[in-house]
């Protein structure tokens, strides 16, 4: 960062010209912009059409108060940084309940309502009074370059900004939201609060950038701080540089500020509007070759390279875990499975039922698990045991019923809150994030329970080397195998320590040797007293495993019991093969 704020710098001392002067330090200024943008949009995958909003009511403020109350730009620009907070606070409480392109039409709006209100209110146009006695304290510098080098400042400490977030929690747990949001929510990351924080904090620098703005044009307009260009610029050059990262923004504006703008300079009378063709080819071209900008691209190719070189010198990564065959597996002991059966209720569900228009998913069904106990629910498809889990931790609130762990009825808290009364949970169809290292992956299920992102990182590793997934650590989510994905999720969900694991399918898509290595680690979890409710399909695997059998069909408790009972059971093996084999 010092190199390039360095660098730039020097251009700007050799740059003579005040028309590329001017357009050096909008490059600055729409990389800070692009920065707030991506504070948002960028981490936590929230498409925001509305960021002039902030950026206007920045300038506007800077404008306003120059203006009637002969204030500092010194002074105005923190004070707009502030209220772009507060309005971005404003915004995010309604708008966060809104997802996809209702969120992104919602956010539209408010730069466009803006735009009105400020024109009716007669502020069409708002020139900035020059002061000549001291036009230093009002930021008004015969030398354009002076307003480069604290676009400079501004850049150098948006970035360093940015750069600390992603070292934190709040980072991580942006990022997780972006890439998979309801298995952060399971991983114990209130989603609403942290997004919350996002928009303050991003409607705060894009407010203070808008101050600056209006200080270096010295001219405010509606269309020109509100207008639907403004926030297309901050979206266009963030997504052509990469979202999700510090640089993006800065790559983006630094190749298509400099050619919208001499373009405009050049054509401009004979093709109106140029810039927005710009923008739009840009747009277009990213969609094409780049979907997340051209520093993932460039990543991407240089971490393919590394990873070829890496695979031809050393080979496979071994997972660490040592295997048995399923045949050579004990069964749970007698002894271990009375124990189950008298210990204390963990959890606990009476007459749970879910219904969807008039299809009732789930109905009435009721069961216990006690500490220690490995319960395996079972059904053929269709019998409602994935919404059943659903409703056990969140995620879906029931028609009817009650959840209770500990005691405690927990119908009505959302999936983080379930999570932090010591419930993990992984899914049926995998949803890491791609995106990160299978480390910090980990890390985001243990910020549920860790008190500083240090203590988070310690039980993050305890938990790698509990599933066998230490010695690959550092590798990208999205150059997993299956059973590495599996396992990964496994750690993420014990990495905030529960007294409880949900695992819905945890075998699905392994071979048979895969499948074995994650039973030999799900029965050492076993035998660290960790209670597990387990839905799986693979039969002969679950009976080894489990205490106790809970069976669906069509959403109803068929029958339960233990293995033994329940694969002898008639009514069972008429609800997963027919009649015909029934009878046989």
């Amino acid at each position: 960062m010092l190199v390039f704020i360095a660098l730039y710098a020097l251009l700007s001392v050799f740059t003579t010209d005040a028309y590329y002067q001017l357009i050096l330090t909008l490059v600055l200024v729409w990389a800070c912009f692009g920065l707030s943008w991506n504070l948002l949009s960028g981490y936590t995958g929230l498409v925001s059409f509305g960021h002039a909003a902030f950026f206007g009511l920045g300038a506007y403020t800077t404008a306003l108060g120059q203006m009637h109350f002969g204030l500092s730009p010194y002074l105005l620009i923190p004070l707009a940084a502030v209220f772009g907070g507060l309005s971005g606070l404003a915004v995010g409480i309604p708008t966060f309940r809104l997802r996809g392109h209702y969120f992104a039409l919602a956010m539209l709006a408010y730069p466009l309502a803006m735009l009105y209100v400020f024109e009716w209110l007669g502020y069409q146009e708002v020139t900035l009074p020059m002061m000549r006695e001291a036009p230093m304290a009002y930021m008004q510098f015969e030398d354009p370059r002076v307003y480069t080098f604290i676009a400079l400042g501004m850049l150098l400490g948006g970035m360093l900004l940015t750069r600390r977030i992603e070292q934190t929690r709040f980072g991580m747990a942006l990022l997780s939201i972006k890439q998979n949001e309801a298995a952060a929510e399971a991983a114990g990351i209130d989603t609403y609060s942290w997004k919350l924080k996002a928009i303050t904090l991003s409607g705060a620098m894009a407010g203070a950038v808008g101050a600056f703005y209006a200080v270096v044009l010295l001219v405010v307009t509606p269309v020109s701080v509100f207008g639907m260009l403004v926030s297309s610029q901050a979206l266009v050059v963030t997504m052509f540089g990469g979202v999700g990262t510090v640089w993006g923004a800065v790559i983006g504006s630094a190749i298509l500020i400099p050619i919208a703008e001499i373009l405009h300079s050049e054509l401009g009378s004979h093709l109106p509007g140029i810039q927005g063709v710009i923008y739009g080819a840009a747009v277009t071209v990213v969609i094409l070759a780049a979907p997340e900008g051209l520093y993932w691209k460039v990543r991407d190719m240089l971490r393919i390279r590394r990873g070829q070189s890496s695979a031809n010198q050393s080979g496979t990564h071994p997972s660490g875990i040592e295997t048995a065959p399923v045949a050579a597996m004990p069964e749970r002991t007698a002894q271990q499975r009375a124990a189950a059966e008298t210990a204390e209720v963990i959890l606990e569900a009476r007459g749970l039922s879910k219904q969807f228009g008039g299809l009732m998913a789930v109905d009435d069904v009721s069961f216990k698990v006690r500490k220690g106990m490995i319960l395996g629910i079972i059904g053929p498809n269709g019998a409602g045991k994935t919404t059943a889990f659903n409703l056990l931790n969140g995620f879906l609130q029931p028609s009817a019923g009650e959840v209770l762990i500990d005691g405690r009825n927990v119908v009505g808290m959302k999936p983080h809150e379930v999570c932090a009364a010591g419930v993990g949970r992984t899914f049926q169809i995998m949803r890491p994030f791609m995106r990160m290292s299978v480390a910090e992956n980990v890390v985001v299920g243990a910020f549920v329970r860790a008190s500083s992102d240090d203590q988070a990182r310690r039980m993050a590793q305890e938990a790698i080397e509990m599933v066998g997934l230490s010695d690959i650590s550092n590798r990208i989510a999205s150059e997993l195998t299956s059973k590495e994905l599996r396992l990964m999720e496994l750690a993420r969900a014990l990495a905030g320590q529960p007294r409880l694991l949900l695992l819905d399918e945890t075998l699905a898509g392994l071979g048979q040797s895969e499948a074995e290595e994650l039973i030999m680690v799900l029965r050492r979890l076993a035998d660290k007293n960790i209670t597990i409710v387990i839905i799986e399909h693979t039969m002969h695997v679950m009976v080894r495993l489990v205490d106790r059998f809970v069976v669906l069909d069509h959403g109803k408790v068929l029958t339960e019991g233990p293995p033994e009972s329940i694969i002898r059971d008639k009514s069972v093996v008429e609800a997963y093969l027919g009649k015909k084999w029934s009878a046989a």
